[in-house]
C-alpha cells in the first residue's frame, strides 16, 4: 500500500513514535526539528518510554509527549492504539520493530515506517504502511530517520534539539570546567578507572574544574566513588543532582565533555560541547554522537580518533573491533579489551584537537 502520504499542511495532526532509550529519543528531535520546519502549525506529538520524556523537555517543536511503560504487556499496547486509534492524519514509527509499526498502523489515518531489510515481519509491514523505508545499515541513526521525511517531501533538518528550561546554575563552577562521566548504563561500556583518575589530574593540572556527573542509583554512586575518591584532585561531584534540564545547562558552557558510549554524549554533541566519546564493542557508525552541523553519516565503524567539527570519537582500534557484542564475554557486566587498553594518552590528544576546532 505504498505511495504519497497526504499531509493537510498546518492543519495536520503527527504522531512520531520512538520507543527506545534516552539517545534514541534526542536523536528523534532531528526529524521532529524537520517536521515543525514544514509544518509550523500542525500538532506533532510524540510517544516514548516512560523515563525518557526528559528528553524532550521544553522542545518547542513538539506539541505533547506522551508515554508507554517500559514493558508494556498486550492489554497496555490495545489500549493505547483503542484510545488513539486512527486519531492522527500520520503516524511515524521510528524503528522496523513490530509493536512501533503496529501502533503507527492503529493511531494514524495514514501510517509511516522504516522497514529492516532482513527483518522479520517485513512482508506485512510493506504491505499495511502507507509508506515504508528501508532501513539502511549504511546510514547513521539520524540520516534513515531523515529518509522518513523525505518520504513526506519535506527538506532534512539535521540538527538536534537539546533539553531547554530553568537550570540551577548555582550548582555549576564559576571558572572553566570539564564534564567527566564515567560510568555508562552497561558495564561493558566502562574505561578503566586508572583513565579516568589520569584524565582528570591532567585536566585540572590545566586550570579546569573538573564536574562528575552520573546517575542517582547506589550501585552507580558506589562504582563513582570508586574512581573519583582517588583521583588525587578535587572533583565537584553532581552525580544523581541533575536532570535533562540541568545537565544539557550545564554542559553547554563546559570548556570540555569526556564520557563513554552513552545517552550523556549524545547530549553533549547536542548542547555544542566539545565532546570527546570513548567507544568501544559498539559502532559509532551506527549511532555515534550527532555532531550537530553534519549533513552526512559522520563516522566509519572503526578508527583511533575521529573528528566531525567539536566532536570526537575514540577507539582502540583492534582487530575485532566493532563486534557489536555485550563485551568480550558477551554480557552486561562483561570486560571490553578494547576499552581496557584505550590509553589515556590517545584520549588527551583528542580533547586537544576539539577543544580548538571551531563550531560548526
Amino acid at each position: 500500500m505504498n505511495g504519497a502520504v497526504p499531509v493537510n499542511g498546518d492543519r495536520s495532526t503527527i504522531l512520531v513514535i520512538t520507543l527506545r532509550r534516552l539517545g534514541d529519543v534526542l536523536l528523534t528531535t532531528a526529524l521532529v526539528a524537520t517536521l515543525r520546519r514544514a509544518y509550523p502549525q500542525a500538532r506533532i506529538d510524540v510517544l516514548v518510554f516512560a523515563g525518557t520524556q526528559g528528553m524532550l523537555a521544553g522542545n518547542c517543536d513538539v506539541s505533547n509527549v506522551l508515554t508507554l511503560s517500559l514493558k508494556p504487556g498486550l492489554r497496555e499496547l490495545f489500549r493505547t492504539g483503542r484510545t488513539l486509534g486512527q486519531r492522527y492524519d500520520v503516524a511515524i514509527s521510528t524503528q522496523s520493530g513490530d509493536r512501533p509499526t503496529g501502533l503507527a498502523l492503529a493511531m494514524g489515518r495514514h501510517s509511516i515506517g522504516l522497514v529492516g531489510r532482513k527483518a522479520a515481519g517485513r512482508w506485512w509491514k510493506s504491505r499495511l504502511l502507507s509508506q515504508s523505508v528501508e532501513e539502511l545499515a549504511s546510514e547513521h541513526r539520524v540520516i534513515n530517520l531523515a529518509r522518513l521525511s523525505d518520504a513526506l517531501g519535506v527538506p532534512r533538518h539535521l540538527t538536534l534539539a537539546a533539553p531547554q528550561g530553568a537550570a540551577p546554575a548555582h550548582l555549576f563552577p564559576d571558572q572553566p570546567y570539564a564534564v567527566l562521566h564515567a560510568n555508562p548504563m552497561y558495564a561493558y561500556r566502562r574505561w578503566h578507572r586508572q583513565g579516568w583518575q589520569g584524565l582528570a589530574r591532567i585536566l585540572s593540572a590545566r586550570g579546569l574544574t573538573i564536574v562528575a556527573t552520573g546517575g542517582p542509583g547506589a550501585d552507580e554512586r558506589a562504582y563513582l566513588d570508586s574512581v573519583w575518591n582517588e583521583a588525587g584532585v578535587p572533583i565537584m561531584r553532581l552525580d544523581g543532582r541533575l536532570d535533562f534540564i540541568a545537565n544539557a545547562a550545564l554542559l553547554a558552557k563546559a570548556s570540555i565533555y569526556v564520557g563513554p558510549d552513552t545517552s550523556m554524549s549524545h547530549l553533549a554533541a547536542a548542547a555544542g560541547c566539545p565532546t570527546v566519546a570513548l567507544y568501544g564493542p559498539a559502532s559509532p557508525h551506527d549511532i555515534g554522537p550527532w555532531p550537530n552541523g553534519a549533513d552526512a553519516t559522520p563516522w566509519v565503524p572503526s578508527g583511533t580518533i575521529q573528528i566531525h567539527g567539536r566532536v570526537a570519537v575514540v577507539q582502540k582500534p583492534l582487530y575485532c573491533l566493532p563486534c557489536q557484542r555485550t563485551g568480550c564475554d558477551n554480557h552486561y557486566l562483561s570486560r571490553s579489551r578494547c576499552l581496557d587498553e584505550l590509553p589515556l594518552s590517545q584520549v588527551i590528544a583528542a580533547i586537544d584537537r576539539v577543544m580548538t576546532a571551531e563550531r560548526c
